[in-house]
């Protein structure tokens, strides 16, 4: 078995991901940490809600994980919050526990008591959302957020400074907004925030680029899934030196969602060859956690963590999997199931199996006479059961379908 970052024995992706070519413009920082926001943004999606004891049990799983920095939640919000946030402190998990606050000192106050580690302190940052959305001077949120991030400073929090809407800024305005909290109130890090998700990847470098003209801090991304777009931004993010990534199990959160993190740290893995130093085996386990707590419905080809990923209806796929066998799965998928913490590969019968997928099934049930012309007729029947029911078909209705073929031939 090759041993390349793109050919070994748990996937198989594309050597032209590491042409000279395409490696010359990546500037991957060192290490690069994952803020999990599940328990804050990711409660945002409608109807979702997480009480006190979900919030724990999800952020143990997310601790297994090695998720390296958890948002438990906002304490101003509710006191359940604010007991949950202080819970997962005392249970000192392993990862940094973060709350999120207003640029007030009021919310500031609440997330001390809670016990942080840190604080991510939100603010309006484009002209418009703060006249027509909050109805401010503009100048008072420049005021609160100088105020509030001096105080969490004077504290002892870490402070990520996350100025909403800041990708429909007009960034001359933004960057000086930036600039004089980072002078005047205090600033540890900055968060990109596409609230809307509306940032093309190809923006994505030129962005952190006039950041960096004024902005030394260490740079967070933060961004939202309404064109689809956050998992992609966000490594163009990580590529041009963004150090942490603000992303949820399965994408949850308001409207579209956010940055999924499965799929982004899969990615980094698997394509770019940058381990962040998660259980990658456990997210299957943590996101099934979430998908039952926030009782969301999650499709079955979802990327990573879906239901049917490794189960294999067409014919000539099926066909694929019986030659190759389990040492060169990979052949077949681009990353083996147990990297993920997947079930195995499973050859499922339905309108578009094959001879082969028969074949299987056949030997699985303990029948091995059977002839190519007695295959063929099974296979007509299975197409024609999947299409009548439009559904797969189970082991006993497929066991019932050819013994009925196989009894009718010897009759």
């Amino acid at each position: 078995m090759p041993n390349e970052p793109w050919h070994n024995d748990q996937w198989f992706t594309s050597p032209w991901n590491y042409a000279p070519e395409v490696t010359k413009n990546i500037h991957m920082p060192p290490k690069v940490r994952i803020h999990d926001i599940t328990l804050r943004d990711g409660e945002q999606q409608a109807g979702v809600v997480f009480t006190k004891d979900d919030k724990i049990r999800i952020a143990e799983k997310l601790a297994e994980a090695g998720v390296h920095r958890i948002e438990a939640g906002m304490p101003a919000v509710s006191p359940s919050d604010e007991a949950a946030v202080k819970e997962i402190v005392k249970r000192n998990l392993g990862p940094e526990i973060f709350a999120f606050a207003r640029c007030m000192i009021d919310d500031v106050k609440r997330a001390v008591d809670c016990g942080v580690t840190g604080v991510v302190m939100e603010v309006p940052s484009s002209r418009h959302i703060i006249e027509k959305a909050y109805r401010w001077e503009l100048n008072k949120a420049i005021d609160l957020s100088v105020q509030s991030t001096r105080y969490a400073h004077e504290q002892g929090l870490y402070v990520v400074f996350f100025p909403i809407d800041s990708s429909r800024a007009e960034i001359d305005w933004w960057v000086s907004l930036i600039d004089q909290v980072a002078s005047d109130g205090h600033m540890d890090a900055l968060a990109v925030v596409d609230t809307f998700g509306v940032l093309s990847p190809h923006a994505i470098t030129y962005l952190v680029s006039k950041i960096r003209e004024r902005i030394k801090q260490p740079l967070e991304a933060h961004f939202h899934m309404d064109f689809g777009m956050g998992v992609a931004n966000t490594i163009m993010g990580v590529a041009a030196g963004i150090e942490v990534i603000h992303s949820t199990v399965l994408g949850i959160g308001e409207r579209a969602g956010n940055t999924p993190m499965e799929e982004t740290v899969m990615a980094l893995q698997a394509l770019y060859n940058q381990d962040l130093g998660l259980r990658l085996d456990k997210l299957t386990e943590l996101s099934h956690l979430v998908r039952d707590l926030a009782g969301v419905k999650v499709p079955s080809n979802k990327p990573v963590v879906g239901d049917t990923l490794y189960n294999v209806e067409s014919g000539i796929i099926s066909t694929w999997v019986e030659n190759v066998g389990n040492q060169d799965i990979t052949e077949v998928f681009p990353y083996r199931w147990e990297v993920v913490g997947q079930k195995p590969v499973e050859l499922v019968l339905g309108k578009g199996s094959g001879l082969d997928s028969v074949r299987h099934w056949l030997k699985k049930i303990g029948i091995e006479n059977a002839s190519d012309e007695d295959v063929a007729a099974i296979l007509a029947k299975v197409k024609a059961a999947s299409l009548e029911s439009k559904r797969l078909l189970t082991e006993d209705e497929f066991r019932r379908l050819a013994i009925s073929v196989l009894d009718a031939v010897q009759s």
